[in-house]
């Protein structure tokens, strides 16, 4: 069963007839309710594409949090062969909510870095909800580094509503943190890809996402603050959250309007969540072309392109 968001009333009313007739059929097998069920399944593609084609700001933000949205976890298991994660900082600990090692993507020997939210409560706990602490950008950093002394390429996968801002993690370092990790993304001299797969929140999602490529799921969103911390911020109400979404353009076709990203990966329809095979699949089609593009450039190129991609964002506005 699906997690219905509310705005997807309509459509959950309509597959809970179906699963309804689904079960009066296989309890009664003298009952034939397939043409009822195909006529109520086709209301719900029409319904799920009207709701879809016109989704607001805060409305993406809810699909890119959905439980069931695919997350690291997903794409590494089905993007990559030969993963070794690597843990620990060698500094203080060991922060779950990065992973972070090597693998293979498509017989190509890459470096992959991403947050994972986890997928239940425990799982979840474990991986602070992908909110990383300083030791988690540190390990990042440490997995750069020796991407960048063996010339292998890097891949981050962005999903995150921030870092996390416990007393623990400042006193620890965590702005200094996200600012290495920042500075050294912006010098490595081999390619990166970055996608943000659900939600890329501040600076905890920039510390990872300073890439040659930058690419955003059609229902991920990509903002300096969340829009409950914006509104707190601004209006002193974070009840007003879906009227800073809206004003702070944080969807991936405002990001590319501005020119914060280099491209959108359509979602199926009804979100990723939906057919997460699809989506995986296509994501790494838009890897695998940025990286065979990148590959001809020499280490100052692909330096000197990258830091000047993000100096030229908001310049031509």
């Amino acid at each position: 069963m699906h997690n219905y968001l509310d705005f997807e009333k309509p459509i959950s009313d309509l597959e809970g007839k179906i699963h309804e007739l689904k079960k009066l059929a296989s309890e009664d097998e003298s009952i034939d309710t397939s043409d009822e069920v195909n006529r109520l399944e086709v209301r719900v593609r029409e319904a799920t594409a009207d709701i879809y084609s016109k989704l607001n700001a805060w409305q993406k933000t809810q699909v890119a949090r959905h439980p069931q949205r695919p997350h690291f976890v997903d794409y590494a298991n089905a993007l990559l062969t030969e993963f070794t994660p690597l843990a620990g900082d060698r500094k203080f600990s060991e922060d779950a909510a990065i992973q972070a090692g090597f693998a293979r993507f498509r017989g190509q020997p890459v470096a992959i870095i991403g947050q994972e939210k986890g997928h239940d409560t425990k799982s979840r706990l474990k991986h602070n909800f992908g909110s990383a602490r300083p030791e988690g950008y540190r390990k990042a950093i440490r997995i750069m580094e020796m991407a960048d002394r063996f010339q292998i390429p890097v891949i981050t996968l962005v999903d995150t509503a921030g870092a996390y801002p416990g007393v623990g993690a400042e006193e620890r370092g965590q702005a200094e943190a996200i600012a290495r990790s920042t500075e050294l993304s912006l010098g490595l001299r081999v390619p990166i890809v970055s996608i943000v797969i659900g939600e890329g929140g501040s600076g905890g999602a920039i510390a990872i996402a300073v890439g040659n490529r930058v690419y955003m799921l059609e229902h991920s969103i990509y903002s300096v603050i969340s829009p409950e911390g914006a509104a707190s911020i601004l209006w002193r109400d974070s009840t007003r959250a879906k009227e800073a979404a809206t004003a702070m353009k944080i969807t991936a076709d405002d990001l590319k309007s501005l020119g914060v990203i280099d491209g959108i990966i359509p979602e199926p329809l009804g979100g990723a969540h939906r057919d997460p095979q699809s989506v995986i699949a296509a994501t790494g089609d838009i890897i695998a072309n940025a990286l065979s593009e990148l590959s001809s450039r020499s280490g100052d190129q692909l330096r000197n392109d990258r830091r000047q991609k993000f100096l030229n964002i908001g310049r031509n506005l």
